[in-house]
């Protein structure tokens, strides 16, 4: 009964250039969740751009550690109206000291002379390996490189007729400020490298191996190692990887006589295990669409995902594991924003049944508590836990805008990500260690904020929402912004559902009785407002006042007329805003708000959107309209990953959802795919059932569940006819249920059910 054959990438996912690579925002990207490499250049030379996640400068700017860095400060100064000094002591330190910054970690360079006089450079995305192959004063060369899948080693093989006499260079970052010119320097801080006050790298090398060090001025130094072998005067073999002092003592010498070893086994064995993680990853799930830019894209995020994320291994920042290689720092400094980017990047991988990559998230935060405690007494003086809304990876404040660097309530949708594990898993452990703790931990934070008004209701002191009105004092809103009040209201709610399961009856009643005082959302014939007295007038990047429709999700399309009317009015005025402020993860977000009311064409249309116009030839989303076609007035490229994954999630909305506890599947797809075909299998419903469907010719042609959990499962009919066959356990019986009424399945650990029209 089960298809047991998992559509794999085909080499029409693949990415393909017919050309150099002049860019390294536009290069072929590797990546072990640790490690992450760019391969681009002209063959004189070829560039693999290296990264290592945990390479991190974490000095922090002297403004933080005042004693005057707190919520109560920040109160009084934005009481008094004074713009400077709110600006000077929580703002603007952050583009003036280069530090605390992610960092990049060098460069290998394959040096044979000549530019290329043609060139083809492929990545293929189901094994996670990049080829090049160029002809320069008449000889052909072929490189071929992986970052090993489970292992911290890349691998280089070139070929060719004097592949021997090819030079491969180590190039560390511009510390120094020897290499000053940039083809472009759009990055959003034009802070270099050099400004950070390193030293140069020392070089060594021997025998066949080469390496440099990097030591900084605040004790980190990490090394890259690379490692020859020839195999012929046509084939060359090199084995490298990067290492650091936060491996732990000898750290060095370990580095080397691991890419030694290495070297000994060879590209062809080692290359062996690493294909087949990713064959393991590949089998989680597919989707086959009749319009194939949406599911190249699909595989090529997913690709994207298991690059960057894996367990054992920091999440993503803003650029993953590719931080930018241009002599600047990273656009904005590379670190952790969770005012968007950090949820947006962890919205589709659940659904996806990319568990265990996506895990890194929450293990990081969790990893994070004594952090998240620290912030929450030092800065709010309040109990709790509370993350820097912009941190650096051990959670400790960069500044930037205080109404978003520093917002309480920003903490709350970074629980949501434990909410989501919770009910697309229903691991009834994770709910009560870590799910429900997290929750409780950052209400006791939220709960010390919030003072009654003369009505009773309970307010923060200040209020804004991501990313209104800039870093302007009319950014403080009202108390409660629509962002606020939607997050609190979603996080006294769900810790009243969490308490009601966990059988804490008092704890429910006490949540219960926090919601009571707070105040309904604010609402006009515009749908969802800013603030109780402001209304969005404006096109704007971030639909932060819709958070209720998406991602909290706290108001449902179809349980009423109301919550109906209010969503239709906010997508409404969102259109008469018009574009001309969005960014490319606005389109993202906006074609997930059009899956809520089931509107297939709209949110293929903005995916559509941000695919062709906001993103790299290779994929990376670019945030701005670089080429400058009108769509936005935005025209600056600084490389993020969160419209990526906010876009994969979108399609997958469009594909299956799960609303009141009710399967519907293909809610939000276009009339075309309707008839031509759509089909998704092992995407992830909620409480614990992988979901595989196909619709063809406008008709649902079949519908399976797969439990993990033993439990009871609710589908919506969506056959268009009442008489249905269930197989389980290859018995089948038939079953009457209305069309477009509920079929409630109740499964066994394990069990696998398939659902076809009997007529």
């Amino acid at each position: 009964m089960t298809n047991n054959s998992r559509k794999m990438p085909a080499e029409q996912h693949n990415l393909l250039f017919h050309k150099p690579i002049d860019r390294w925002d536009e290069a072929l990207p590797l990546g072990n969740g640790l490690m992450g490499c760019l391969v681009w250049g002209n063959g004189d030379p070829i560039r693999l751009s290296l990264d290592r996640a945990d390479l991190w400068d974490t000095r922090l700017a002297p403004e933080v550690l005042d004693n005057n860095f707190t919520y109560r400060k920040l109160n009084e100064l934005i009481r008094e109206k004074n713009q400077a000094e709110i600006m000077s002591k929580f703002s603007d330190f952050f583009s003036i000291y280069p530090n605390p910054t992610k960092l990049p970690a060098g460069r290998i360079e394959l040096c044979c002379g000549s530019a290329a006089e043609s060139m083809k450079s492929s990545l293929n995305i189901k094994d996670a390996t990049a080829n090049v192959e160029w002809m320069a004063n008449g000889e052909i060369y072929q490189l071929e490189t992986f970052l090993h899948a489970n292992s911290e080693l890349g691998y280089i093989r070139l070929t060719g007729n004097t592949a021997n006499l090819v030079n491969l260079q180590l190039v560390p970052p511009d510390y120094s400020g020897d290499f000053q010119e940039r083809e472009d320097q759009s990055s959003t801080f034009d802070l270099q490298l050099a400004s950070l006050g390193y030293p140069k790298a020392e070089f060594g090398n021997e025998g066949d191996s080469v390496w440099f060090r990097q030591a900084t001025n605040h004790g980190l130094e990490y090394a890259i190692v690379a490692q020859k072998k020839q195999i012929s005067e046509r084939e060359m073999e090199w084995v490298y990887t990067i290492a650091a002092n936060l491996d732990g003592k000898d750290w060095f010498e370990q580095a080397r006589r691991k890419v030694r070893e290495a070297t000994e086994i060879g590209f062809t064995e080692s290359f062996s295990s690493h294909a087949s993680w990713w064959e393991i990853y590949w089998q989680k799930s597919s989707t086959t669409l009749s319009e194939f830019e949406f599911e190249k894209q699909w595989y090529w995020t997913n690709y994207l995902f298991g690059s960057c994320s894996r367990k054992g291994a920091p999440p993503m920042p803003l650029q993953g594991v590719w931080t930018a290689d241009e002599g600047l720092l990273p656009p904005w400094k590379g670190d952790y924003h969770h005012d968007l980017n950090t949820e947006l990047s962890y919205w589709h991988y659940l659904k996806a049944n990319h568990l265990e990559e996506g895990e890194s998230f929450l293990d990081f935060l969790w990893e994070l508590r004594p952090a998240a405690h620290e912030f929450a007494e030092s800065y709010f003086e309040a109990p709790g836990i509370n993350l820097p809304s912009v941190m650096t990876i051990d959670g400790k404040p960069l500044g930037g805008w205080p109404m978003y660097a520093l917002s309480p309530t920003n903490q709350i949708w970074l629980c949501q990500a434990f909410d989501h594990y919770w009910l697309y898993t229903g691991n009834r452990d994770f709910l009560a260690n870590k799910a429900y703790v997290y929750f409780q931990e950052t209400a006791d934070c939220l709960l010390s904020l919030l003072n009654p008004g003369e009505d009773g209701k309970l307010r923060l002191s200040i209020s804004s929402s991501p990313e209104i009105h800039d870093s302007r004092l009319s950014a403080w809103l009202t108390p409660n912004s629509n962002y606020d009040l939607s997050l609190l209201r979603y996080l006294f709610t769900r810790l009243e559902q969490m308490a009601e399961l966990l059988e804490k009856g008092t704890e429910q009643m006490k949540w219960a009785g926090v919601m009571n005082l707070l105040d309904e959302l604010a609402i006009n014939e515009s749908g969802l407002m800013i603030s109780p007295d402001e209304n969005l007038l404006e096109s704007h990047r971030h639909h932060s006042h819709a958070m209720a429709i998406y991602p909290l999700k706290t108001l449902i399309y179809d349980r009423s007329d109301i919550e109906k009317r209010i969503i239709d009015n906010t997508i409404s005025h969102l259109e008469t805003l018009g574009k001309a402020y969005w960014v490319g993860y606005s389109f993202a977000w906006m074609a997930a708000l059009y899956t809520r009311q089931g509107n297939g064409e709209a949110a293929r249309y903005h995916l559509q959107q941000f695919w062709e116009h906001t993103c790299s030839p290779n994929g990376f989303h670019l945030n701005g309209d670089y080429k400058k076609t009108g769509l936005t007035q935005f025209h600056y490229r600084p490389f993020t990953l969160e419209g990526n994954m906010a876009a994969a999630d979108a399609l997958q909305e469009m594909l299956l959802q799960t609303n009141l506890g009710v399967i519907r599947l293909f809610p939000a797809i276009p009339s075309s795919w309707q008839e031509n075909g759509a089909e998704f299998q092992r995407f992830r419903g909620e409480m614990g059932v992988l979901v595989s469907a196909r619709i063809f010719a406008g008709k649902l042609e079949y519908v399976e569940l797969q439990a993990e959990l033993t439990g009871v499962f609710h589908l919506e009919n969506q056959f268009g006819t009442e008489r249905l066959t269930l197989e389980t356990d290859g018995i089948c019986k038939e079953i009457i249920c209305t069309a477009g009424s509920v079929i409630t399945m109740a499964l066994q650990k394990d069990e696998v059910c398939r659902i076809v029209n009997s007529s």
